[in-house]
């Protein structure tokens, strides 16, 4: 997991500069123009809020692997909040359901995501739903 006040650059892997690259057709070069849009698809920007009584992160907006499970987000949090591993982990969407541990944000972020990102509520005990 990424913390997204870090820049991150990513080159186009194709920057040959020899002429016998320019006679190729453009349809060629056109996958390695588009990596870096596929690249920043495969992680989405997720706001972490805190509900109730549990500690506030210091840095709310986290950039993360779409394929990373609730489960795995959890397991983050309690570690980030240095929580012990038998404590509750609540997450909620739209504060108003829990989703399950082995959903994947990503599908998340395509079905609640807004303005760029995904906003979940996170909590020691139950809040809603």
């Amino acid at each position: 997991m990424e913390e997204t006040s870090e820049n991150h650059g990513d080159l186009p892997a194709n920057e040959g500069g020899d002429a016998a690259s320019e006679s190729v057709p453009a349809p060629a070069l056109s996958p390695a123009t588009e990596e870096p849009p596929c690249e920043t698809k495969r992680k989405i920007d997720v706001l972490l809020k805190a509900v109730g009584d549990t500690p506030i992160m210091k840095n709310k907006k986290w950039t993360i692997e779409r394929t990373r499970t609730v489960q795995g987000l959890m397991d983050f949090i309690k570690k980030y909040l240095k929580m012990d591993a038998s404590e509750q982990m609540f997450i909620y969407v739209n504060q108003s359901f829990a989703p399950s541990p082995d959903q994947e944000v990503g599908i998340l972020y395509e079905c609640f995501g807004s303005d760029g990102k995904l906003v979940l509520h996170y909590c020691k005990s139950q809040a809603w739903g």
